[in-house]
């Protein structure tokens, strides 16, 4: 039965608390008017998302309600919602403005448009994937930004903010990935060294000669790609299929003679004249833009600086060798000694770029810094010059200019987040029902030590504790495991022997499997500790802690399960912080003793980026059985932004349920009293232990890890 629609009162109630009228003076009374005549399940859409938008911001939500009764009857919901998430999104990543605008768009798309709005490849969630795939490319280091259009000016790769030229997400993804992999390819195999400016100036339509350049070039960076990237070159080929005209019968002999291992710009200088006679030139889809003023300026502001960087280094290293020299004997007759002769020697095998230094004739291993500077210079000119290789002078520069400076280590927090060092989360925000993409600003720091007496003093306070432990855990560590009904053995299998004597008598063939078998169970494990360094864990809080994870290493180092511990701390979304006290490949020593001893209380309880982080490291170790154990005294919390009741609840609950899905066990071990609140929906009815005493968290902790591990 059709539940009966609202009327206006009933909405204006709603509306009011939603969009705070009380100070926005938004009129209500006119939306809840036209929302009126609408059937009940239309009413409760518009209503169900006024109220989410108006978690992210009130004046979306009003925007939202005055436009989507107009909109209903000639949109499909989907699209609707996916107007909405991005409207959301836009907010997120740029503010009020740019969302507006997104809002104001809608009316001048039609339902195609947005269905390949649904399905279309955003930039912000492509590009952690492609910057990696990125960083696994040989050649010159290139960052990965959003822009107008695709291209490259051999320092940055631009993408546009959308990529929707197929009906799927899947598809246009492996579009822009092809896309990034051509706009590479010209960094890595010498378009970007042409002055294409000059090349096209030299003929009556210089924009003409500019696209069929491109053009040759992208037929030779295609098969390229087809040698370096097979697997890559297959899906371009089955995307240009779908998008792309075949290619002019013109151009096939082009094609043909560009296909060469040694194929180079040069060959595609070559061709350009007969290119430029061609009245058909063939367009990729993913070829992106070739923009000779940018890649002019990028490289002009690169070689001074580089040339600069790489003569210091050299000289650096020949200050080195030398120093490392045994000291000739003092001869006052003897000639001055000519400098060492450095030679450096380019090897580019396979797509693999790399290089041979020699000084004396005598091979040596540079720096990884002065390599990627050789790969920088070999990139623009194809070999390295020889005034590259002349090691600088004394003061011949000064190297505060020509080197960028160490970062700040709070410069992270400033701009739009994306420098070195700084991981991007995303975060669930239940009013929304969606993710906050790349939401929230995690920087990594390591627990600075502190050389005490504190792991001593632990050990000596709970002698008697230490003792059942390594009984108990020594125990867990030998624990057999008995194998029944095995070929061979230890014992005979009475129960397999009178199976098998049985059979026998049937007339039955009688089985092998007779006998017992004791093995010491393996145990293959992974443990990440996430351990609350907010600053509500100080005092007695904070020394339990230590205590604990004191106890727990000496119990683990036991066992020789593999362990991690980590420390997480937030001051609002742009300033996550984890702290390392020991990651997986580390071993129990002093240092990680005395990071122990120097764990701190920080600021606040946001939760959430930590359990995905630790969900990440967690799915790079091997182990049959992975769990995240938190210690915590507290609900998530964060008192500068919303992550406070709910929100910060539902958020840290779909981290856990994240980690879950691949297969990680989250516990909790909490010193919150009132936990039984809100801990049942966040871990399940078993995922948790409720400690009354904070006094008893070193005593329980290793019990309860030996209880969830068994």
């Amino acid at each position: 039965m059709a539940q009966p629609q609202l009327t206006a009162a009933e909405m204006e109630a709603s509306l009011h608390v939603w969009l705070d009228t009380e100070f926005t003076f938004f009129k209500v009374e006119q939306l809840a008017a036209e929302l009126e005549p609408l059937a009940r399940d239309e009413q409760d859409f518009i209503l169900g998302w006024i109220r989410r938008i108006a978690s992210t911001h009130i004046t979306l939500a009003w925007q939202f309600g005055r436009r989507a009764p107009a909109l209903l009857p000639r949109m499909e919901r989907r699209l609707l919602e996916a107007w909405a998430v991005h409207t959301c999104d836009m907010f997120d990543r740029t503010g009020l403005q740019a969302a507006l605008r997104v809002m104001e768009e809608v009316d001048s798309f039609d339902d195609a448009q947005h269905a390949n709005d649904a399905a279309g490849a955003l930039f912000e969630d492509i590009a952690p994937v492609l910057g990696n795939f990125v960083c696994g490319l040989s050649g010159r280091r290139l960052k990965l930004e959003e822009g107008d259009a695709a291209w490259t000016d051999g320092e940055r790769i631009v993408l546009p903010p959308l990529i929707a030229a197929l009906p799927n997400l899947d598809d246009n993804f492996q579009l822009a990935k092809i896309t990034v992999a051509l706009l590479w390819a010209q960094t890595r195999f010498g378009t970007l060294r042409l002055d294409h400016a000059a090349i096209a100036a030299g003929y009556a339509d210089p924009e003409r000669a500019l696209t069929r350049l491109h053009a040759l070039e992208t037929l030779r960076l295609s098969a390229r790609i087809a040698r370096e990237l097979p697997g890559l070159f297959r899906e371009m080929k089955r995307l240009r299929a779908q998008l792309d005209p075949a290619l002019p019968p013109g151009w096939q002999r082009f094609e043909v003679a560009l296909a060469g291992e040694q194929a180079a710009p040069g060959d595609s200088l070559a061709l350009l004249a007969a290119a430029y006679d061609e009245a058909d030139c063939p367009q990729w889809s993913d070829q992106g833009c070739l923009r000779p003023d940018a890649i002019a300026a990028a490289r002009a502001a690169r070689l001074d600086k580089e040339k600069a960087r790489l003569r210091i280094k050299l000289a650096e290293l020949l200050e080195e060798h030398q120093a490392a020299q045994p000291e000739p004997l003092a001869d006052p007759q003897a000639a001055p000694e000519a400098p060492p002769e450095l030679n450096v020697t380019p090897r580019d095998e396979n797509g693999l770029l790399d290089f041979d230094i020699t000084l004396d004739d005598a091979p040596i291993a540079p720096p990884e810094g002065v390599k990627q500077l050789l790969t920088s210079v070999y990139l623009d000119f194809g070999e390295i010059p020889p005034d590259y290789l002349t090691p600088a002078g004394d003061g011949e520069y000064d190297a505060n200019r020509v080197f960028d400076q160490p970062e700040d280590p709070d410069a992270v927090w400033h701009g739009t987040y994306h420098e070195k060092g700084a991981e991007l989360f995303p975060e669930w925000d239940h009013g929304r029902q969606h993710y906050r993409k790349n939401w929230c600003v995690m920087r990594e720091k390591t627990v600075a030590p502190v050389h005490d007496s504190f792991y001593r003093d632990t050990l000596d306070k709970y002698a008697g504790v230490v003792k059942q432990l390594r009984r108990k855990f020594e125990a867990l560590r030998d624990e057999n495991r008995l194998d029944k009904r095995q070929t061979q053995g230890d014992e005979i299998d009475l129960d397999a022997l009178i199976e098998a004597l049985a059979d026998a008598k049937d007339g039955r063939e009688m089985s092998d499997r007779l006998f017992v078998r004791l093995h010491r169970a393996e145990r293959n494990i992974a443990v990440a500790f996430l351990v609350d360094m907010s600053g509500s864990t100080k005092g007695w809080i904070n020394e339990a802690e230590r205590e604990a994870l004191i106890l727990l290493c000496e119990a683990l180092e036991l066992l020789g399960d593999r362990y991690a511990i980590y420390g997480f701390s937030g001051t609002t979304r742009k300033r996550c912080e984890l702290f390392r006290i020991k990651t997986f490949d580390e071993g129990y020593d002093n240092e990680v003793k005395a990071r122990i001893s120097g764990i701190r209380p920080q600021e606040y309880t946001r939760m959430g980026f930590a359990l995905r982080h630790m969900t990440k490291l967690l799915n790079q170790v091997e182990a049959k059985t992975r769990v995240l154990v938190t210690l915590s005294d507290g609900r998530p919390d964060d008192y500068f932004d919303v992550y406070r009741g709910q929100y910060g609840v539902e958020d840290t609950r779909m981290a856990l349920q994240e980690a879950s899905r691949t297969g990680i066990h989250p516990f909790c071990v909490t010193l919150d009293r009132d936990a039984r609140d809100y801990l049942p929906h966040m871990y399940g009815a078993a995922r948790y232990i409720i400690l009354d005493d904070v006094r008893q968290l070193p005593v329980k902790v290793t019990d309860i890890y030996r209880r969830i591990t068994t």
